[in-house]
C-alpha cells in the first residue's frame, strides 16, 4: 500500500475528534501522521506572517505540551526548521546543545528524548512544520526523512483543500486556524497588549516578561497569559528575565 494510502486510511480511521469539525482537522491530521510514521507524538503548527507561532493541533495532550514549552523556551528544532525550511533531526544530545532552555523543559515535563521537525510547503496563512515526537532517541536516525516529508506533503493538501471547499475571509482565515490550541495561543497576543498597555513597553518585551514568569513558575507562556486575562496575575508581577552570562 502506498503511503498515500496508508495516510488516507489512517485520517478515516480517526473517529475522535469530531471527523465533521473543520477547526479539529489538525488534530486528526496529527493523530494520522504519529500512526503512519509509527512515532510516539505529532504536533501541526504554523509560523504566522508577523512572526506568531501557531499551533493547530497535537496527535495527544503530551506532544501539545511538548509545543507549548518549545515557545515557552522561545527556541527549539520546529522554529529553526520553519526558519531554514530544512528538516530537523535532534537527539537528545543534540537538543541539548542547540536549544538548551527547550531541552531541560522537555525532559522535566514530557518523556520525550527526541525531535524531528519538518516545513511543510509554504500553507494559505504561514510557513507550517510537522513536529514528530519520539521517547526513544535512538528511532530518531532510523525515521525514513522521504516517507516523512510525503506524510508532511499530504498534510499540506489536506490542509489546503479543506480551505478550497470552505467560505473563510482573508481576516479570519480558514476554520481549521481556530483550532482549540490555536486559540489558547491567540489569547497569548491579547496578554501582550494587556501588558504592554500596564508596564508601556512594546510587545517583544512583553513576551520576554511571560517567557521569564513561566520558567520562574514552572508553568508555560499560555498558562501565564491565561493567568493574566482572567485577572489571576497583575502585569506589574511579571518576573525580569534572567541576565545570562
Amino acid at each position: 500500500m502506498s503511503i498515500a494510502a496508508r495516510f488516507e486510511v489512517a485520517l478515516r480511521d480517526v473517529h475522535s475528534p469530531g471527523p465533521d469539525v473543520p477547526e479539529l482537522l489538525p488534530v486528526r491530521l496529527s493523530v494520522a501522521c504519529s500512526q503512519v510514521l509509527g512515532v510516539d507524538g505529532a504536533g501541526v503548527s504554523l509560523a504566522g506572517r508577523d512572526g506568531e507561532r501557531i499551533p493547530l493541533g497535537a496527535s495527544s495532550d503530551v506532544a501539545g505540551c511538548a509545543e507549548r514549552l518549545q515557545f515557552t523556551a522561545g527556541e527549539g528544532p520546529c522554529a529553526t526548521a520553519q526558519e531554514a525550511r530544512e528538516p530537523v533531526f535532534a537527539r537528545m544530545d543534540d537538543l541539548r546543545r542547540r536549544w538548551s532552555d527547550f531541552a531541560e523543559l522537555l525532559v522535566r515535563e514530557t518523556p520525550y528524548r527526541g525531535v524531528v521537525a519538518l516545513p511543510l510547503q509554504e500553507a494559505i496563512a504561514g510557513l507550517g512544520a510537522i513536529n514528530l515526537y519520539f521517547r526513544d532517541e535512538d528511532a530518531v536516525p532510523r525515521l525514513d526523512v522521504f516517507e516523512a516529508m510525503a506524510v508532511g506533503d499530504l498534510v499540506t493538501t489536506e490542509l489546503s483543500e479543506a480551505a478550497v471547499w470552505s467560505t473563510w475571509s482573508p481576516s479570519r482565515g480558514p476554520a481549521w486556524m481556530h483550532s482549540p490550541s490555536a486559540e489558547r495561543r491567540a489569547a497569548v497576543w491579547h496578554a501582550l497588549g494587556v501588558v504592554g498597555l500596564a508596564l508601556g513597553i512594546e510587545p517583544p518585551t512583553a513576551l520576554e516578561l511571560l517567557r521569564a514568569t513561566a520558567r520562574a513558575t514552572g508553568s508555560t507562556v499560555d498558562d501565564v497569559a491565561a493567568d493574566l486575562l482572567n485577572g489571576r496575575l497583575a502585569a506589574e508581577a511579571l518576573h525580569t528575565p534572567a541576565t545570562r552570562d
